[in-house]
């Protein structure tokens, strides 16, 4: 069993621990920003002149998953496939997972505007591949790659496209039953001018998100939710609403040190069980290190401050120059972070 089964098991049994928070390593970027996604290769003086390339990406994943700290490794299908052929996941506690759809606002691919277009529904990846390896499995076919994906819809209150990526939904829930297939379920908030009061587009995301599961059964319903931290208010009320329903917050853009570990903090004491971070750990200057102090964050043996503080004891120590110097690294420069950060 992966340590993700033992902890959502807890979690749903209500015997929730800090050490329980799980944390997922969101390497997805291929399907998004496409080649850039895979982070400059940095030096340990900082400098860096070129992308990683694939290869060199996934000995980076390859790492991750070797500390044996986060409990989710999120990759597209293609990626996944090449690291069960490396035997990444072979006798490891981290669960692979995929990036089950691509909508057009993930499409941020360098000069192009697709992102800036209202949400469209779209999906690559096939299901059956990616769990058992062919297109029409016998039922019962072993698992051979992973049965566990990410589902993404951004809702942007215009009733045609909503309606569509509804409707994709739906089509996409059929093909994981019939797959046997699990998900999680991403929502961002809306990538065009939704037309909503900005006070109250985070209770938008969460009454649509909750719609959207409400005439969902519970064998298709999603793993756990994924969403934008739009505050502990909004946090507050989507994690109270329905306690079987686990929420997870998404890591958006890299930030400074204490803005990663502020908001995994703010996250957890708002009733987020799930935090699936991208940038924050890829473009840090040790991704290791990071990972290793957001685990510490997230299961309160330190606080935000000082994890930062340690952090970059950790980069001095390995002789690594840091983005920023300290005092600037400790600073909250997300708004939404603001109103509740630790002292």
């Amino acid at each position: 069993m992966y340590r993700l089964d033992q902890k959502l098991a807890r979690i749903r049994a209500g015997q929730y621990t800090r050490n329980d928070f799980i944390i997922a390593d969101a390497k997805d970027g291929d399907m998004g920003p496409s080649m850039t996604s895979c982070g400059p290769k940095r030096q340990k003086d900082g400098s860096w002149s070129r992308h990683y390339t694939r290869p060199e990406f996934l000995e980076n994943i390859r790492a991750v998953v070797e500390q044996d700290i986060v409990d989710i490794m999120l990759t597209s299908a293609s990626n996944m496939e090449a690291l069960t052929d490396m035997g990444v996941f072979r006798g490891s506690a981290v669960k692979p997972a995929i990036r089950a759809n691509d909508t057009t606002d993930v499409w941020v691919c360098r000069g192009a505007t697709y992102a800036k277009q209202p949400s469209r529904a779209f999906r690559s990846a096939s299901l059956s591949r990616v769990a058992t390896g062919t297109i029409d499995p016998a039922p019962g076919a072993p698992i051979t790659g992973t049965d566990l994906g990410l589902y993404s819809i951004t809702f942007n209150n215009d009733l045609d496209h909503d309606y569509h990526a509804l409707e994709a939904f739906a089509d996409f829930r059929d093909d994981a039953a019939r797959n046997n297939f699990k998900y999680f379920l991403e929502v961002f908030n809306p990538n065009v001018d939704s037309g909503i009061d900005p006070e109250l587009q985070p209770h938008y995301v969460n009454d649509v998100m909750m719609r959207c599961l409400a005439g969902v059964m519970k064998a298709d319903r999603p793993q756990f939710l994924k969403i934008p931290y739009n505050g502990a208010k909004a946090l507050d009320e989507l994690a109270s609403y329905d306690p079987s329903v686990i929420v997870g917050v998404l890591g958006g853009g890299a930030g400074t040190t204490r803005d990663c570990f502020e908001l995994l903090y703010q996250a957890e004491k708002y009733g987020a069980r799930v935090a699936l971070f991208g940038r924050k750990i890829n473009l840090a200057e040790d991704p290791l290190a990071m990972v290793r102090f957001m685990r510490e964050v997230a299961s309160g043996s330190i606080l935000p401050g000082e994890a930062v503080k340690a952090y970059h004891g950790s980069l001095q120590k390995d002789g690594i120059a840091p983005h920023r110097d300290l005092s600037a690294d400790n600073a909250v420069t997300e708004a939404v972070l603001k109103a509740e950060q630790t002292k």
